[in-house]
């Protein structure tokens, strides 16, 4: 049984009749009553998740009672809700590409065209009937507009997404609670990074953190100069007076040290440092008729470390001075060349980004820096301020009291402008700014001389003939960097792939190379085999010294052992072939080809004998005889 109210699920002391009370008339109920009492309007909700779309119907309730606390508390329990939320459809994203191009197109109001294929496939055909229940009222607008539903956000919807968001793992087939988180956390990264997506060139960033570290190198080493001139002053005051620059002073501690050792001799050097030959030669003048006192050499070591330190931070910032103007122009060239890049870098810290001073009125502009006197004026019903961190640029200084005003806000208007330009301009250029800083200049000489001042759009259209001809200039440029990037790139593909292919042809001949070698030890070894079929060999020589280690000596081997040892190798394997008992046992092919071994050997004998004296010789000419002898007898016994 289905129950059609909230009563029937809720204790029936408990449940609230519309009668009690006076209640406000919601999208749902004028729709009730437009359409008569009869007719029954089908309440949707669309929910968005990060595993994709889910359409849910709502039964039939009674609304007014879904906002009753009871009811509320219901939403946390599973059997409740479902007997008053069904799932009508849900549609999944196909890749995480797809889920963020949706999410993307959530966020900002646009109906991406997988949640319009769902409205129209699965609401009904007739739109006045049906209510579309949605969270975002920027989407639900969208909707509404492009595909005719009704829709309606907060209130009874908010509770209903509630629940949804609770049980949702439960309401679709298949999706279990952690594979919905890992969804949401995935898709909540790649929403994130396409968010702060940007060129990594044109980062405004660098540029706040840049000028704030500027301004607090500037006190700093203000502070810490303040402290070498009083430290050193007490060696050498006069220094003071003759010196006015702080990193100069402390170049000059640094190098002099002792006043009493500084001589001719460093005068040279002193000019170098001060770039002044008269206020080297005053130093020292001025050393030698000193009024300080003496220090001592420890003292002396401290300062001049001291002093080395704040020599190496002013040039430190000095070369992040020039990291900055870099910056500048890479980021906004146009603001950099109408204003300059400290005051431009200033206004893009205090607005926090360039796009926040690119929103900004001309007026908000003019004031920027200036909100505590503004605050004050207003208080006090004073006169507001006419410039802040734009009175730091030459054009205001440069005017005359009575157009310090005047100048400010045309200032102020140039500079909205170029911050418009640099940050919604593909490619940036410093045409635009620099026609700007001319505007000025013109209107500053016709504040002084009245000389009139070009219209602003004839000054505009030049800039944009120029600019268009630097942005083809620097996309040539980029062009071409882009062509030598991907010639290089498939210059190292292709000796990476030559490289893969010589290592994949020759691992197969090494492989073949290692299987042959063992074959042919392996034919090494069994050659008795083809000797007992009758088989000839070219080189029986072969098989002689593998029987050497099974054969026995004989007596008479060992009587002409002194003769084996003044005859050469040949003399010893027909030795070893007379005393082997297995040589008794061959067969008539094995005897064939002992027979011809003797023979081979007097070849080689006769080839040894010039090498050998007189009587070894005879010796082993004698021993050799006898032993072919008995070789030749072996056979006819067998």
């Amino acid at each position: 049984m289905v129950p059609t109210s909230s009563s029937d699920w809720l204790d029936p002391k408990e449940a609230w009749h519309p009668e009690s009370g006076s209640a406000r008339q919601s999208p749902l109920a004028a729709l009730r009553a437009r359409e008569g009492a009869g007719a029954m309007v089908l309440l949707h909700v669309l929910f968005e998740h990060a595993v994709g779309y889910a359409l849910l119907a709502l039964k039939e309730v009674e609304e007014i009672s879904l906002l009753l606390p009871q009811v509320e508390e219901c939403v946390l329990n599973l059997g409740k809700f479902h007997n008053i939320v069904r799932l009508v459809a849900f549609c999944p994203f196909s890749s995480s590409q797809v889920a963020l191009e949706n999410a993307n197109a959530v966020s900002e109001g646009v109906v991406h065209e997988d949640l319009r294929l769902l409205l129209e496939t699965y609401l009904p055909s007739k739109k006045k009937k049906v209510l579309l229940g949605v969270g975002d009222p920027k989407i639900g607008a969208a909707i509404q507009e492009e595909l005719g539903y009704n829709c309606q956000t907060g209130g009874v919807i908010a509770e209903i997404l509630r629940g949804v968001r609770l049980h949702f793992h439960n309401l679709v087939k298949g999706l279990t609670d952690v594979s919905a988180c890992k969804a949401q956390l995935g898709l909540g990264h790649s929403y994130s990074r396409a968010k702060v997506k940007f060129n990594v060139n044109r980062v405004d960033n660098m540029i706040i953190q840049s000028i704030s570290l500027l301004d607090q190198l500037d006190k700093d080493i203000n502070t810490f100069s303040m402290r070498v001139r009083e430290w050193y002053g007490y060696h050498f005051p006069e220094l003071v007076k003759i010196i006015n620059d702080n990193a100069t002073y402390c170049r000059l501690a640094q190098f002099i040290g002792n006043r009493r050792e500084l001589n001719e001799e460093k005068l040279e050097k002193l000019e170098e440092l001060t770039m002044d030959g008269a206020k080297a030669k005053a130093i020292l003048d001025a050393s030698r008729s000193s009024m300080g006192m003496d220090i001592s050499a420890i003292d002396l070591i401290n300062i001049e470390s001291f002093s080395s330190r704040v020599v190496s931070l002013s040039e430190y910032r000095q070369s992040l001075h020039t990291y900055l103007r870099s910056k500048m122009s890479q980021v906004a060239p146009s603001l950099s060349a109408l204003i300059g890049e400290a005051v431009g870098a200033r206004l893009i810290a205090h607005a926090g980004s360039l796009t926040n001073l690119a929103k900004y009125p001309a007026s908000t502009v003019q004031i920027l820096g200036a909100e505590k006197a503004l605050f004050r004026a207003l208080k006090t019903r004073g006169n507001t301020p006419k410039y802040g961190l734009i009175f730091h640029s030459t054009f205001i200084g440069r005017a005359a009291a009575k157009n310090k005003g005047r100048i400010s806000r045309y200032l102020a208007n140039k500079c909205s402008i170029a911050s418009r330009i640099d940050c919604f301009s593909e490619v940036p250029t410093s045409v635009f700014g620099e026609k700007l800083r001319e505007q000025v200049e013109e209107r500053l000489s016709f504040y002084e001389t009245g000389e009139i001042p070009r219209k602003n759009l004839d000054v505009m259209k030049e800039a944009m003939v120029q600019a268009e001809e630097a942005a083809a200039e620097i996309t040539r440029k980029l062009e071409k960097q882009e062509k030598k990037r991907l010639k290089k790139e498939k210059k190292r593909l292709a000796a990476l792939a030559l490289a893969s292919s010589e290592n994949n042809s020759s691992t197969p001949e090494e492989n073949e190379e290692i299987r042959e070698k063992p074959k042919k030890k392996k034919k090494q070894k069994p050659q008795e085999a083809p000797q007992e079929n009758g088989m000839e060999e070219p080189e029986p020589s072969v098989s002689l010294p593998k029987s050497k280690k099974k054969k026995a000596f004989s007596k008479e081997e060992l009587v002409s052992s002194d003769l084996e040892e003044t005859a050469g190798g040949s003399t010893s394997l027909p030795k070893r072939k007379k005393s082997s008992p297995k040589e008794e046992t061959a067969s008539e092919p094995e005897e064939a080809a002992i027979r011809s071994i003797p023979k081979k050997k007097r070849k080689f004998s006769s080839k040894e004998e010039p090498v050998s004296s007189g009587p070894e010789e005879a010796a082993s000419s004698k021993s050799s005889t006898k032993k072919k002898k008995k070789f030749q007898k072996t056979p006819q016994e067998d």
